[in-house]
């Protein structure tokens, strides 16, 4: 795939992930959670604004009877995490002895996954899962288990297929990284 260049703001980015290799790795994801909630009818929660695509894009490859349903909260300020998460909308459903798999976009520190497992694990799951598109294993700053993982990616910004730069990028089908000046 050749590297094209965009601009989004005032920053420029380079394609890293193809949109085919985002589908083909979120079918091999909703593969395995299908055989492993076979017959349980898993709650999905998916973590606005960033994971919408990746919860929208996933669930038409589930195959098992399921529910979804969506939480907002954030940690972003521009390119930067700000270490504070705030959660701005809540869950309205009882998760009381559901099967729960979180979806996020990204997980990069882990201060956001860490609040919103520990906000649904004391309304007592029957189980809680994560599952992310990306993760960024070199800013961990929380010990969280993720059951689910599409990519490992390097400590670089990314952009596209619903993560964002100050609001903009979201809509765009690649993945972008920060391009190096």
């Amino acid at each position: 795939m050749e590297k094209e260049i965009i601009k989004v703001r005032d920053k420029k980015f380079v394609t890293y992930l193809s949109s085919d290799d985002i589908q083909s790795q979120i079918a091999r994801m909703a593969d395995t959670i299908n055989v492993a909630y076979e017959g349980k009818n898993p709650l999905f929660i998916g973590v606005l604004n960033g994971a919408f695509m990746f919860a929208s894009d996933l669930l038409q490859k589930i195959t098992i009877p399921c529910e979804i349903t969506f939480v907002k909260m954030t940690s972003y300020e521009g390119i930067n995490t700000s270490g504070n998460v705030r959660q701005l909308v809540g869950l309205a459903e009882s998760i009381e002895d559901r099967h729960i798999i979180i979806l996020e976009d990204i997980v990069d520190t882990g201060l956001t996954m860490a609040k919103a497992k520990n906000d649904l694990a004391a309304q007592n799951p029957a189980s809680l899962e994560i599952a992310t598109l990306l993760f960024k294993p070199d800013c961990i700053k929380e010990d969280i288990p993720l059951r689910y993982v599409g990519f490992e990616i390097p400590d670089k910004f990314v952009v596209g297929y619903g993560l964002d730069y100050d609001g903009h990028g979201r809509n765009l089908q690649d993945i972008y990284q920060l391009k190096d000046d």
